[in-house]
Order: structure tokens, then sequence, then C-alpha cells
């Protein structure tokens, strides 16, 4: 049985760390959970995942925040389903969960940055009814 929840144990929050790690491979395990947390702590981020008989299939990191510019928006931060376990639909339910919960939560729209290489994720958000709305422009400083 498929099963979609909000990371909340420290438990919970490790065992979504070799899915996410394969989207983020910068990420040390050691340092995860407690990243997790501080970033809760600082900006309302939150890990959902989808489990399948007890094992992490797909993870995302979302968090809900207010703009001048959309009102308040559920930002997907980070989502990727395990490596074996690709175009089986667990990161469609899990989108499709995100953009429920979502709209529980007041929410005007849904929105993600993609890296401009990631052209599968790309037809996958296009899939989902997603619009290309504006270019993201960052500056590293470190």
């Amino acid at each position: 049985m498929n099963v979609i929840k909000i990371a909340e144990t420290e438990n919970e929050i490790e065992r979504c760390f070799p899915v996410m790690s394969e989207l983020r491979p910068h990420l040390r395990e050691d340092e995860f959970v407690e990243r997790v947390r501080r970033q809760g702590r600082r900006s309302g981020f939150q890990l959902v995942y989808l489990s399948v008989d007890d094992g992490v299939k797909a993870v995302a990191g979302i968090r809900i925040a207010e703009w001048l510019a959309g009102g308040t928006s559920l930002e997907i931060e980070d989502l990727v389903a395990a490596g074996g376990e690709r175009s089986k639909g667990y990161g469609g339910q899990l989108f499709d969960w995100i953009v429920e919960y979502a709209r529980q939560n007041g929410c005007d729209e849904v929105k993600l940055v993609s890296a401009v290489t990631r052209f599968a994720a790309h037809r996958f958000y296009l899939n989902k009814r997603m619009i290309i709305q504006a270019h993201y422009f960052s500056m590293p400083l470190k």
C-alpha cells in the first residue's frame, strides 16, 4: 500500500536520505537530519515521502511562503523518485499529493525551480500542467 506523509521523526527523515541523495549528492548523511530540522525552523521546510511496503520510493522538499508577486505559494524545492523506481508513477503520486496539500493550506500556486539541463524533469512538470513562468537568476557567493 502506498503511504504519503510528512517526515516528522528523526527516523522518518533518515529514511528519506538515500533517495534525496540521488538528487542532492553533496548532502552528507551525518548532517541530513539536523539540516532538514534547521531549514524547517528557519523557513518552514518539510520533507514529504511516498513509501510502499515500508520502503521510501519518492521524496520531496517543500515549503509554504508568501510573496508580494504571487501571494501564498507552496514551493517544491526537491522532488525525486528512487533510481530503480522511476517511471512507476511514484513521483506523479507525490506531486499530486503536494498539489492537494497546497490547496488545503490556502496556497495560490505551486511553484518550483528546475535546473535548465533537467529535460526529463521539465517534461514531467509540463505533463503535470505546470507552466514556464519566469527565468531564475543566481549569483554564487562562495
